[in-house]
């Protein structure tokens, strides 16, 4: 989930080396070396690597995302009400990353650490050459090609709103600080029209019966959600320089295959979010002080 600008509220969102020598090393010396040797390589995974990144925690925030969804360690003391679920909400945007920001047991495979880092699905290095093959149609949807991975997000508000770009969507005049919810889905992204078809999961165009904004239909067959309490993500934040912002989120953990063709098509055909490309990725936040305890 991505802001354009920063801001404190969501009222101030407009949006956001040696040459040779003798060997005279003992035994004990050896057993050290490995040791060390060990250690190093330890330190060297991931997650320890994406810990290192910042020094300094930020302080004073509540819990942040993304998380390893596997893990249910958190000690951030800020409590905030759950939001209620989506059919109850009005849906305020749509947009992607690439990859996926959350770390999941299907989507596990550490790309980076930089904007266009996150993690890919696992199931990567199995699909066929017709699933990789390049798109031949009108490009519209930048950002992704067959191959990669994006995690989806669906962000609802308990405003009074009707669905637009940016965050600056998702809440109005009279309601500054709304409840925010984020439905996520992790996909693979291939070239095949038998994948699904990204545009069935896009915005119905207009209200229901009961006056509420939502998608024509979320994922459905890739798990039970994991539901936490979290922050906004997107590239402007890390451990360091945390979002203010309070979201209840419902993270999904197996990965689904989708239709490139679906994603250039909800480009062209002029979404109204105005999304035409998938965006970078806040790495994983790992300190458990910056994490709410999954229930």
């Amino acid at each position: 989930m991505r802001m354009c600008l920063l801001g404190v509220s969501l009222s101030a969102l407009v949006l956001a080396a040696c040459g040779e020598a003798a060997d005279t090393t003992t035994e004990a010396e050896t057993t050290d070396t490995a040791a060390a040797e060990m250690a190093t390589e330890a330190s060297s995974t991931p997650e320890a690597e994406l810990a290192g990144m910042a020094t300094e925690l930020c302080e004073g925030f509540g819990p942040q995302t993304p998380r390893d969804i596997t893990s249910t360690v958190g000690t951030n003391p800020v409590m905030f009400e759950l939001a209620p679920e989506p059919a109850q909400m009005n849906l305020c945007n749509i947009h992607s990353h690439t990859n996926s920001e959350h770390k999941g047991p299907d989507f596990s495979v550490f790309v980076g650490d930089g904007v266009n880092g996150g993690y890919a699905c696992n199931a990567t290095d199995s699909l066929t050459e017709a699933e990789l093959a390049p798109y031949e149609g009108e490009a519209a949807f930048g950002g992704v090609v067959p191959g990669e991975t994006i995690e989806v997000h669906w962000v609802f508000s308990s405003c009074d709103i009707t669905p637009g770009e940016g965050l600056g969507s998702c809440l109005s005049d009279t309601c500054e600080n709304p409840l925010l919810r984020v439905e996520a889905q992790t996909f693979l992204v291939v070239n095949d029209p038998n994948a699904i078809d990204f545009t069935t999961l896009d915005y119905s165009g207009s209200a229901n019966d009961a006056g509420l904004h939502q998608p024509a239909a979320l994922p459905t067959g890739t798990g039970e959600p994991v539901l936490f309490r979290g922050s906004t993500t997107g590239p402007s934040y890390t451990q360091a320089t945390c979002s203010p912002l309070q979201v209840t989120w419902n993270v999904r953990p197996q990965c689904a295959k989708v239709d490139i063709g679906s994603l250039h098509r909800w480009a062209a055909e002029g979404n109204v979010f105005n999304e035409t490309e998938s965006h970078g990725v806040r790495q994983l936040v790992t300190a458990p002080e910056l994490l709410s305890e999954i229930e």
